[in-house]
């Protein structure tokens, strides 16, 4: 799918909604996706306070067939186990190179039927593909996160079913006639679900779930929301320069499996890694931006991999990987427009 603008990005099955409803877009991992509405204060506060529904559609799906080998594979390949779940489970887990860096971070839906939605981060789902094969269902479907502490009675009105769904499960259910796939999980740190829809009933899906009074939001709020939560964005916090284990992952690892990169994880398991991310606070509302470089004693030690201002908390706060010895309530200073504004280094999340 091309944009109407002739840029190559890939359109949403919601697309058109978004431009009528007059979201602002922008270009996310080779997709044309709505940044914001309202504003993305407003819709972060939504979330926290009620219930947001986000297009995630730009997240891939690889669809695997259910059976003892695709465990095997998923099993050998991956950093998590997923024998630990079964069907009607979700995992997070990391695919890693062979020297512990993280390739993507994916979440797996082990649907009821025992087929596997591998959902990997938008420009990742060919790499994916290339280790552990699968089908490329994207394009036939949409992927709606509605979150928040509203989600459940607002949703469950309407469709009783989704009120059933706890964290980390997934139920088929369906959704005025139409057959979906719903998961208690999500990307804010907060309660709430994520839906698979059919491409072709998603407007009208997305239409139902605003009338439940849910507000729309983009991927702007999405950000700040998984800021607030401490939550890795592959490419800032993890990547292949970066590890489970010095993104504080180490959770997300079963060294008892035989996944891609073990031996390098195990060795820097053994040694400890060498930087670990944590948390910049800050008493100022000025945004603190990935890149910006951070001090210590005058030294440059780390640059913020991520930042911005969070209307929640008041203040503008970040992330970094920072040397190991590094103590949490240590103050560091980042470099804002050639100012030196002051930091403590915290744990994560700035919320809980």
């Amino acid at each position: 799918m091309a944009s109407a603008t002739g840029d190559n990005l890939r359109l949403s099955p919601l697309d058109a909604l978004h431009r009528a409803a007059g979201a602002k877009m922008a270009p996310f991992g080779g997709w044309d996706m709505p940044l914001e509405y309202s504003g993305a204060v407003a819709e972060h506060q939504a979330c926290r306070d009620e219930a947001a529904a986000f297009d995630v559609s730009h997240l891939g799906t690889v669809e695997l067939p259910a059976g003892d080998d695709t465990v095997e594979l998923v099993r050998s390949t991956l950093t998590n186990d997923i024998t630990r779940i079964s069907p009607g489970r979700a995992q997070y887990t990391h695919l890693l190179d062979e020297h512990g860096g993280v390739v993507d971070d994916i979440i797996i839906w082990w649907l009821p039927s025992g087929q596997m939605h591998v959902m990997p981060n938008a420009s990742n789902t060919s790499r994916v593909i290339e280790v552990i094969g699968g089908i490329d269902i994207t394009e036939s479907r949409a992927v709606i996160a509605v979150q928040g502490p509203a989600v459940k009675d607002r949703l469950g009105a309407r469709w009783p079913a989704i009120a059933d769904v706890g964290r980390f499960r997934v139920h088929a259910c369906d959704l005025d006639g139409t057959q979906c796939h719903v998961a208690g999980t999500g990307y804010t740190g907060g309660p709430g679900v994520e839906i698979a829809v059919p491409a072709d009933a998603a407007p009208a899906i997305w239409a139902s779930i605003l009338d439940c009074g849910v507000t729309p939001a983009g991927l702007a709020a999405r950000d700040t929301l998984r800021l607030e939560a401490g939550l890795p964005l592959h490419g800032n916090e993890i990547g292949p320069d970066i590890t489970p284990l010095q993104a504080g992952l180490g959770w997300v690892v079963a060294m008892d499996t035989p996944f891609i990169g073990r031996e390098a994880i195990m060795a820097e398991s053994a040694d400890g890694p060498h930087r670990v991310l944590h948390g910049l606070d800050t008493t100022q509302r000025r945004p603190i931006r990935h890149g910006y470089e951070i001090l210590h004693n005058g030294v440059v030690i780390a640059q913020v991999t991520s930042g911005n201002y969070v209307a929640s908390l008041g203040r503008a706060v970040g992330m970094a990987l920072l040397p190991a010895g590094l103590a949490v309530g240590a103050t560091v200073d980042v470099r804002v427009r050639g100012t030196d504004v002051p930091a403590t280094v915290v744990d994560l999340p700035f919320t809980t």
